[in-house]
């Protein structure tokens, strides 16, 4: 398998406009409010890996996620999949061709799949789009074989979503986003509405599903116990930046930054029973007010005057990338 990276995210940046109306700011005197979703982050995923985003909530891993599959357009920065520029493949008239090698997992079940469809018309919209295949009972055999990967049956393929569990839900949404043979799956928290069980059982179909097929994912996540059980690389996101990039073993065993140190301090753990864990300090600021400098510094116990005015950027140390005044 080529070890050569499969996704470059160079630079990535998006702002949204978020301001009140032109004339509600015309009457009452306030100015345009911008957005900083995502503010440039850049990582590289090789074949055959997966690299998880995690961070709390609010700081940009959905955004990226939309940025990768091209919901979403960058204000700066780029994409590069397979060596091709992902965005303006998005724009050209071979869009098709592109969006056929990426798909995407939604976080919800219960939004994702259309209600008024049957299974076998939502797994097959995929196919009939992209002109894979046009004969009926062909259709039928290709969609009976998706469910059949996810370890549904054929069976399902007259009944509807709302017939489902949020488990099964997942999995159909699994088999539409591989019903074009991608190669690179972006997975925005796929299991975050499942039971702790029902989660372990869609982690391992995913895995057993990347080893078949040879899959790079991006994977998305708040639950760092899932991320230490599907990732290879981990990236953590604060305010829409990324403040520490390595290899799982490494973050998990020996983490740098302090806003990591700080995820990881607030995980039970089965050997420390009856030890006061740490909790999370301070709440995440307003993305609409950011502090200057580094914005993790009104919550950073290793805070210097130098965080409160320059903003870090992510260098390599020790083969890992942080973005951190008081480390690197």
């Amino acid at each position: 398998m080529s070890t050569q990276a499969l996704v470059v995210a160079h630079d990535l940046a998006k702002t949204f406009d978020v301001s009140a109306p032109w004339l509600n700011r015309v009457l009452e005197g306030k100015p345009r409010q911008l957005l900083n979703a995502v503010d440039g982050v850049s990582f590289e995923i090789e074949r055959g890996t997966t690299l998880a985003l995690v961070g709390e909530s609010g700081c940009g891993k959905s955004t990226v996620a939309r940025l990768l599959v091209g919901l979403y357009e960058p204000n700066r920065g780029g994409l590069t999949f397979d060596g091709q520029d992902a965005h303006a493949a998005f724009k050209s008239p071979d869009a098709k061709a592109m969006r056929k090698r990426i798909q995407m997992i939604f976080q919800d079940p219960y939004a994702s799949l259309n209600p008024r469809w049957t299974v076998e018309a939502i797994i097959g919209e995929p196919l009939h789009e992209h002109g894979l295949i046009n004969d009926a009972n062909e259709l039928k055999s290709r969609v009976a074989e998706l469910l059949q990967s996810v370890g549904l049956s054929a069976l399902d393929m007259p009944k509807y979503p709302h017939q489902f569990s949020g488990g099964q839900r997942q999995r159909i949404s699994i088999a539409r986003a591989l019903a074009t043979a991608p190669e690179f799956l972006v997975c925005d928290e796929p299991t975050s509405a499942l039971d702790v069980s029902v989660q372990a059982q869609v982690l391992n179909i995913m895995k057993d599903l990347q080893r078949e097929r040879g899959l790079t994912y991006l994977f998305i996540s708040h639950n760092l116990a899932v991320v230490r059980h599907v990732s290879d690389t981990v990236g953590v996101m604060y305010l829409g930046r990324l403040v520490e990039l390595s290899d799982k073993h490494s973050l998990f065993a020996n983490p740098q930054h302090p806003y990591t140190r700080m995820l990881l301090d607030a995980i039970p753990k089965m050997h420390d029973t009856g030890r006061a864990r740490t909790p999370v300090q301070g709440e995440v600021p307003n993305p609409l007010n950011p502090p200057t400098g580094c914005t993790f510094h009104p919550r950073c116990p290793l805070v210097t005057d130098r965080c409160k005015t320059e903003r870090p950027l992510l260098r390599e140390l020790k083969g890992i990338k942080i973005a951190c005044h008081a480390v690197v």
